[in-house]
């Protein structure tokens, strides 16, 4: 009886095993290096966060100095307590990276465990509501921009809350007329071709920009060599414009992007036009806005 239930037991074993190298032959292995791996990790990502996430595991990497499928969950806690002199917002950074690649590692089957589940992201303050400009900085800043092509740079940042790689890489075959009034389309986050409405005004001034040899594939923004504004110059666009108004924090072109999501959603804007506008994936994201600078709460309605 013993040696029968023994047979029956091995049996199962031989079973199970077989079952398992079928299921292997049958699923083809999804990479072989962890290269491989970060390669497929970061495929179809948009190109500057692809960089960013890449400093992050090249750091992680050479602190480890570990292949991936040996890596413990005590090696990734002793990389976060590294990162202790950096501010937090760059820990949570560096560590999102490493919890959302070794957590796609372990997804495709190239990890046996999932040291990414147990990584906590330390909490970042939201300091959105600091890097908000009034409306009243934003009209100075045009008020006191002369340069035509720098006035329709920050006008457009402010009405279309453009990303700064989607200001740069502007051609005039990405505007278009739509009566009295235009449309700028870009090719967004995500890859999606993201288009937003212009005020009659604003359309004006971007097109009082283009000369009559400008063709469809020549740059909106160029620089007085007549090449195109790349980031680090439309970056000192605005910093100039923030100087010459008098605002003494550093601001960027986002800072407009802020702006243009507080000031509409203050103006009664429906929070899903807002949320389109920015091309945010879901509401969740727009709404912080709106938490950033409350309009309402209930301490005023205290006695103190």
């Amino acid at each position: 009886m013993i040696s029968s239930v023994i047979f029956h037991s091995r049996l199962m074993e031989i079973i199970l095993q077989s079952d398992q190298i079928s299921n292997s032959a049958k699923t083809p292995a999804q990479a072989s290096t962890d290269d491989e791996v970060i390669r497929l990790w970061l495929y179809g990502r948009p190109g500057n966060t692809q960089r960013a996430y890449l400093r992050e595991v090249q750091r992680w990497r050479s602190f480890t100095q570990k292949p991936f499928r040996v890596v413990t969950l005590g090696d990734v806690q002793e990389f976060a307590e590294s990162l202790s002199d950096l501010k937090s917002s760059s820990v949570a950074r560096a560590l999102a990276a490493i919890k959302s690649l070794m957590s796609f590692a372990h997804e495709i089957g190239y990890v046996p465990f999932n040291v990414g589940t147990a990584l906590r992201l330390p909490t970042v303050r939201n300091r959105r509501s600091e890097r908000i400009l009034t409306e009243e900085q934003v009209m100075r800043m045009l008020a006191l921009t002369r340069n035509p092509r720098d006035h329709a740079l920050l006008r457009l940042a402010y009405a279309s809350a453009l990303r700064i790689s989607e200001m740069a890489s502007l051609s005039w075959s990405d505007l278009a007329q739509r009566g009295d009034a235009g449309q700028v389309s870009v090719v967004a986050k995500g890859g999606k071709t993201h288009t937003i409405l212009l005020s009659a005004g604003t359309w004006s001034e971007m097109i009082a920009l283009r000369h009559s040899e400008s063709t469809d594939d020549l740059p909106v923004f160029v620089s007085r060599k007549g090449n195109r504004l790349s980031k680090a110059q439309i970056h000192r666009v605005v910093v100039a414009a923030a100087h010459r108004a008098g605002i003494n924090s550093k601001v960027s072109l986002h800072w407009m992007r802020h702006a243009h999501a507080s000031h509409a959603l203050d103006r009664g804007a429906p929070i899903h036009l807002v949320s389109q506008t920015l091309n945010h994936s879901n509401l969740a994201t727009t709404s912080v806005y709106v938490h950033a600078r409350p309009t309402e709460s209930s301490g005023k309605y205290l006695g103190v």
